[in-house]
């Protein structure tokens, strides 16, 4: 079977097969998950003429809005089709459904995942690659957002990092910010390692009311103010919580509902892609134009983790590369909405 086959090679995916790989997945895609085929015919695509990464087509990300974005080895159910179950469960407990987030009124995407412990081991696998061993941290996640809405990716990932830690330290806090504070000193003061994740509304309502000395922990924005606040460029975040904290840099995460991989950042909002992404940036006006040789423009992103949904998906983000491997993500392009994970407006 395509699936099994290719995620027992899944780790073992590097700069010098990626294409090789990705072309697999589209093939497999191409015939296998019928909104992709679909629009693949609207666009007279044939897939058979795909020979190099760069031709790929890019599905729009807006579709897993409207449509479950699946791709199976066999027939898909009538069920299947068009988008039809608020269930937060998928197929009688077979697999959840990751929903985004949204302002009243917004439709939301979500995203069909049969497979959970293949998402924990690649999402384990990628912080563990950039940050080490999870058993070496205490994880405090400040995510009031998403924990109220319930079916969050960023949730999932970060409850199963907090189990996997061990540490009887971490945790999520909603609005009991006093308690976070105490903790977070109490760890300083055995000097644990610790990584404060959060919302950026949340982590900046933080700063406002409990500003401290966290010059050894590391603070990591998910982007986004969900309405909670007024949007800042990232840049603006960044001080506010550097100057709060004592703190030099502020780390990030780049991922959304739609992705299975993440892409973290360090320092200075530049993001270090995962061996299982790519980005191509295409011109802000034509869709079909994107290329690993261009500078700046609207992205497109290439995960091969999303074996199971869509690996190639057309977004609404405008991004800067550094070198072939980092990019900068500068915001939304024109008229999209505000959302997802450290997506902030220019």
């Amino acid at each position: 079977m395509f699936v099994e086959d290719f995620k027992s090679t899944f780790f073992e995916i590097n700069d010098n097969n990626f294409e090789q790989k990705a072309l697999e997945l589209f093939y497999f895609q191409a015939k296998n998950n019928t909104i992709y085929a679909d629009f693949l015919e609207k666009i007279n695509v044939n897939p058979q003429n795909i020979k190099v990464l760069e031709d790929i087509p890019f599905l729009p990300i807006d579709f897993f809005k409207d449509f479950k974005v699946i791709s199976e080895e066999t027939t898909p159910s009538p069920s299947l089709g068009r988008r039809g179950t608020n269930s937060p469960l998928w197929e009688e407990g077979l697999g959840v459904v990751f929903e985004s987030s949204g302002t009243t009124g917004q439709i939301t995407s979500k995203h069909y995942l049969k497979d959970t412990d293949f998402y924990k081991k690649v999402s384990k696998n990628i912080f563990e690659n950039f940050y080490g061993n999870l058993q070496n941290w205490h994880i405090l996640a400040l995510l009031p957002s998403y924990l109220e809405r319930g079916n969050s990716s960023l949730v999932f990932m970060v409850e199963d990092f907090i189990r996997k830690s061990g540490s009887k330290y971490a945790g999520f806090y909603l609005d009991n910010v006093a308690e976070l504070s105490q903790k977070i000193q109490l760890l300083r003061q055995k000097n644990e390692k610790i990584l404060l994740i959060g919302v950026t509304f949340a982590l900046l309502d933080f700063a406002e009311s409990h500003s401290q000395d966290l010059s050894d922990v590391i603070i990591m924005e998910t982007g986004g103010m969900k309405g909670r606040r007024k949007e800042l460029i990232r840049q603006d975040a960044h001080n506010i919580l550097r100057n709060a904290f004592n703190i030099k840099q502020i780390h990030s995460e780049y991922g959304m509902t739609e992705l299975l991989s993440q892409a973290y950042s360090r320092e200075n909002g530049i993001f270090e892609l995962p061996f299982s992404m790519k980005f191509l940036l295409r011109d802000t006006t034509d869709p079909f134009s994107g290329n690993l040789t261009r500078t700046s423009g609207a992205l497109n992103i290439i995960d091969l983790a999303n074996i199971s949904s869509c690996a190639f998906l057309e977004t609404k983000d405008l991004a800067q590369k550094i070198s072939p491997n980092t990019y900068e993500i500068l915001g939304r392009l024109d008229n999209a909405d505000v959302r997802g994970c450290n997506l902030m407006v220019i």
